[in-house]
């Protein structure tokens, strides 16, 4: 093996680097590629520092914490000026120009490390995930097929598979999973399964013939009508199923749709259940639905991108209960684990049926592997060609903290939402939606002597918590009770969250909405 060459922080960013950096930048004939490695550590050392500073002073237990780093909402127009104002793109910038933009991306954006993040189902990356997209960037290649990504394209089946195996308990040896650009993706992928395993005709006559029927719960994500639409399927052929109080699916209302829309010459694709709905958090009755799908041969999908990581905690996994019953599952390691967005995997019992749906022949690509039954060219298991391998972000942070670390991280993150449900409990002026059955709480609050109603007490209150920089915090409209107005509805998600943290956040809500008469 030979020698590897020093790293590049053995080069010293001085002034004859810098300017002969600032002369291959502007000089259309000079050799750009010679310099690659001094140019690089000139711009990681002159970065280090601000990233380094930004996570830092968002830290509530760093000497170093600003009050106000989480950022504060500024109209589009003005970032418009003070960002982008002047920029020609004809010439390269200076450096100086270079950093004073860098610095006022970090200014102007939302700080997700800030403990006060508690706006939607992600919260700020993990350390080892900083390393996993640098790791990424400097690797660049695209995971499609195994020549150009050998060690990635190992390294996503391998954990695609280690992850499938904590769902489908009963199909170790053949579960497997990928990974896709988002939840989004992940569903919509799996419809296209659905169709094409079941009737596989429909791959070169489309849907010609049929009136598929798709069937989920008023309380899905909306990722399933536009799948429907993407698949030229129609939203009207996707048929929502009434929920309980809860915001679980009725089980009874699924049979009798299916027995309905089947008697009117419609043919049952799939049902999608959902582990932790996007507002509730609400998981779905899995065994009984499962029972469902297989009486009409119908696919049964659990979305479990917010919720479905709970796999990882002894305590709360019994929430999936059923979930080996699945012919397919969507999980998001970018929501409940911290790993760096986007990191999204599609999981299936059997991960051969990933070519036996999605596959073409394109030989001028996939030329083939002697393998065994093993795909490693990946992306001829999708619709799709280029792929970044987000897998490694997960396979690096699974290494890094172990099972027993992500038990943990979800662990704490419940105690947190409990603690935050106890302290509001104690207060008569707040309001309680649902019981949260994942991580976040809907709920209203009524300031004493406010006559204002729901939706206006919650869009003030939330605005002048972010213009404090101190909480960024979400609402939603009441599903199905449109009459009550908007309620809050705030993640606990972050490792960082303490009982010091929602204290404060119980007080500042008050406080906010004090000024409310």
């Amino acid at each position: 093996m030979t020698n590897s060459p020093p790293l590049a922080t053995t080069h010293q960013s001085n002034g004859t680097n810098k300017a002969m950096i600032d002369k291959a930048r502007t000089s259309i004939k000079s050799d750009l590629e010679s310099n690659r490695v001094e140019e690089l550590d000139y711009l990681l050392t002159k970065l280090k520092p601000k990233i380094l500073a930004y996570i830092d002073e968002s830290n509530p237990h760093s000497s170093n914490y600003k009050p106000g780093s989480l950022g504060t909402y500024h109209e589009p127009q003005f970032l418009k000026k003070e960002i982008l104002n002047g920029d020609d793109l004809q010439k390269p910038c200076s450096d100086e120009d270079l950093f004073e933009v860098l610095d006022k991306i970090l200014d102007y954006s939302v700080n997700t490390w800030n403990p006060g993040f508690l706006d939607k189902l992600y919260a700020s990356n993990n350390p080892i995930g900083v390393i996993g997209d640098i790791i990424l960037s400097v690797l660049n290649t695209n995971s499609h097929v195994y020549t150009v990504s050998p060690v990635l394209s190992v390294i996503e089946n391998y954990i695609g598979k280690k992850y499938a195996q904590l769902f489908f308990t009963q199909d170790q040896e053949t579960c497997g999973g990928l990974t896709f650009s988002g939840g989004s993706w992940s569903n919509i992928t799996s419809l296209q399964i659905a169709r094409s395993l079941r009737y596989p005709d429909t791959k070169v006559k489309g849907n010609a013939g049929y009136k598929f029927a798709i069937y989920a719960s008023n309380h899905c994500h909306y990722s399933v009508e536009k799948a429907a639409i993407l698949l030229g399927l129609g939203s009207e052929n996707v048929f929502k199923i009434p929920v309980n109080e809860d915001g679980t699916l009725i089980v009874e209302e699924l049979r009798k749709t299916i027995e309905r829309t089947k008697a009117e010459g419609y043919t049952p694709l799939y049902i999608n259940a959902t582990a932790g709905t996007t507002v509730y958090g609400s998981y779905d009755p899995f065994e009984q639905i499962a029972r469902i799908a297989r009486e009409h041969n119908i696919h049964f999908h659990i979305d479990g991108s917010w919720g479905g990581n709970v796999i990882f905690s002894a305590k709360y996994r019994d929430r999936l209960s059923g979930c080996h019953l699945a012919d397919s599952i969507t999980v998001n390691p970018h929501k409940m684990l911290g790993i760096p967005n986007t990191c999204s995997f599609l999981l299936l019992p059997h991960v051969s049926q990933f070519q036996t749906a999605l596959s073409l022949q394109a030989p001028y690509l996939f030329h083939g592997r002697e393998s065994g039954e093993e795909n490693f060219d990946l992306a001829d298991g999708t619709m799709g060609c280029g792929r970044r391998s987000d897998a490694l972000k997960f396979y690096l942070a699974w290494l890094y903290y172990g099972f027993e670390g992500f038990e943990k991280r979800v662990n704490h993150a419940y105690e947190i939402m409990h603690y935050f449900v106890k302290r509001i409990r104690q207060d008569e002026n707040f309001e309680l939606v649902s019981d949260p059955q994942c991580l976040q709480v809907c709920f209203y609050y009524h300031p004493p002597g406010c006559k204002f109603d729901n939706t206006y007490v919650t869009r003030y209150v939330s605005r002048e918590l972010h213009k404090l920089g101190k909480y960024l915090v979400d609402f939603s409209p009441n599903p199905g009770h449109d009459e009550q107005g908007e309620f809050f509805r705030v993640v606990f998600n972050s490792p960082i969250l303490t009982d010091a943290v929602i204290d404060d956040l119980v007080r500042s809500i008050v406080e906010v909405g004090s000024h409310l008469q």
